[in-house]
């Protein structure tokens, strides 16, 4: 069977399937090999997990504090919490506290029971405030806020502040990264094997850990306490990072 020449080849039909053929062989020839090579580096690998961590000194409190009142009827109870918020409130902004803001407003009935018959007694408003103050300030604010008319301090908690704990992420990541080398440095010594290069690499944590709630209390018990100042000490902030490399050997 003769195969007709395309029309403006140069070349005799023949031989034109004939370079065809070599082309496709020349090209499974190279692609080949290179694909099995692909394989074989995606296979022969070493996965590790690295971990750093650094601890920072804590500098600022996260006090949420608030106001409950119990009244006959809603609106007593609304009026007198609105009435004590506003002087807490405006007791903070003279301290320029950071970040000041409402963290929660609520009005709700309080129940009796007798004979396993419920009735409302009264209502209960609850206003809750929340800030950020450095920490040797933080015992004296609260007994400030006690005496302008806060009834509850809901939570303390501890940070670093935002540059710190940005440049402890860092070295967190330098520390983790370094510990995944570390770890298989030995393993490809104890078997013999030389690394090649690193062919994946996944930051898995890098932020710090939520602070943890330090106390609440009721804030007419340290009303009560008069002539002492709430003592207030800040601790340190843990900030982790793992990081996992895969290595090619």
């Amino acid at each position: 069977m003769t195969r007709a020449a395309l029309p403006g080849s140069p070349f005799p039909s023949g031989n034109l399937w004939k370079i065809l053929s070599l082309t496709l062989l020349l090209c499974t020839t190279f692609t080949l090999p290179a694909l099995a090579q692909e394989k074989d580096k995606l296979w022969r690998t070493l996965t590790v997990n690295g971990r750093g961590t650094e601890a920072i000194p804590t500098t600022i409190a996260q006090v949420s504090l608030g106001v409950e009142i119990q009244a006959k009827t809603a609106q007593e109870a609304q009026q007198e919490a609105a009435r004590r918020s506003s002087a807490v409130v405006a007791f903070l902004k003279n301290q320029n506290v950071d970040k000041l803001q409402t963290t929660g407003i609520r009005l709700n009935p309080v129940y009796s029971y007798n004979n396993n018959v419920q009735r409302i007694t009264g209502y209960a408003a609850n206003n809750t405030v929340s800030f950020r103050i450095p920490i040797e300030k933080t015992g004296t604010l609260l007994d400030g806020a006690v005496k302008a008319g806060a009834t509850q301090i809901e939570a303390v908690s501890f940070v670093a502040n935002d540059e710190a704990i940005a440049k402890a992420q860092n070295q967190a990541l330098a520390e983790a990264t370094q510990d995944a080398r570390q770890q298989a440095n030995a393993v490809f010594s104890a078997l013999g094997l030389s690394p090649k290069e690193v062919v994946s690499i996944q930051v898995n944590n890098a932020s710090p850990p939520r602070p943890p709630v330090l106390f609440r209390a009721e804030a007419a018990k340290l009303a009560q306490q008069a002539d002492a100042s709430t003592p207030v000490v800040g601790g340190e902030q843990e900030v982790e990072a793992s990081v996992t490399l895969q290595i090619s050997y």
